[in-house]
């Protein structure tokens, strides 16, 4: 089962974030094999502002311990974690989007809908694309919006690969590769 966990920074909290990096690398080390996609969102001064990761666990139990056993969730970096079921609907991971094409901007697109499902199928432009699926309920049965990660010239065009009107919200971070620097 795929899961989008995006946990989202209090204010304030960058110091404890810094402190605590080796620990978050560690942890998420061990999720290596799982991880469909990782990194930071980010302000437009490049502050981190979040964390987004996309993994393949067995159960929506072991999501739940992935996103609260976090060490920066445990000691209070995040002020709230968004965690929802999610399908691959591209089958890759963001280590197959070609390292020449990993400059310019990079953005995570949600949508959290209310209504009927939408933007259930891949965009035709997917070369920009990371990461694209839809955001399920907890027993996958019901869509709840729709998430991406994307290069895109800016976040108006980032915010296009979603159909405004089906969605009560739309969101667009910044966003990084992320993983432990080598």
């Amino acid at each position: 089962m795929e899961f989008l966990c995006h946990h989202r920074d209090r204010s304030a909290s960058l110091p404890l974030r810094y402190t605590l990096r080796e620990e978050h690398w560690t942890y998420m080390d061990q999720y290596a094999k799982e991880m469909i996609a990782r990194g930071p969102t980010l302000a437009d001064d490049g502050t981190p502002t979040g964390s987004v990761h996309i993994v393949d666990l067995p159960d929506p139990a072991a999501a739940r311990a992935f996103a609260f056993d976090e060490p920066n969730y445990q000691a209070g970096v995040y002020r709230d974690v968004l965690l929802r079921r999610w399908r691959n609907t591209l089958g890759r991971t963001m280590r197959d989007f070609p390292a020449d094409r990993r400059g310019g901007n990079l953005y995570l697109v949600i949508g959290l809908g209310a209504g009927r499902a939408a933007d259930l199928a891949v965009p035709p432009d997917r070369d920009e694309l990371i990461a694209y699926g839809p955001l399920l309920s907890d027993n996958g049965a019901r869509w709840v919006g729709t998430a991406a990660l994307l290069q895109a010239p800016t976040p108006i065009t980032a915010r296009a690969i979603l159909t405004p009107d089906e969605y009560t919200d739309i969101e667009v971070h910044n966003w990084q590769f992320g993983g432990r620097p080598s």
